[in-house]
């Protein structure tokens, strides 16, 4: 995944990921919200083949790069998990 950042300051990131669409970016969003660190975080695909962009706003001065970081690993280890369970259910 491609990735653009577009403005970075303090408490704010708005980013660009190219390539994706509404099904990632809804799942990111959801998981970034569920960081009680996070105030704001939206995204939006202006046209429809035209790549989102994301906006993350944090509060106590929490980089908003590491939550988007922390919520794509906090996806990446729910993918594996399921992974891992759909592996023991076939392999009986």
């Amino acid at each position: 995944m491609d990735i653009k950042i577009l403005e970075r300051e303090g408490d704010k990131v708005r980013m660009v990921l190219k390539g994706q669409g509404h099904t990632f970016m809804n799942a990111l969003t959801e998981e970034i919200l569920s960081d009680p660190a996070v105030d704001v975080a939206k995204y939006v695909i202006k046209y429809q083949f035209s790549d989102p962009e994301l906006l993350v706003t944090t509060k106590e001065g929490k980089d908003p790069l590491l939550v988007v970081r922390e919520a794509c690993s906090r996806i990446t280890a729910q993918c594996d998990d399921l992974i891992e369970q759909v592996r023991a259910k076939t392999t009986v």
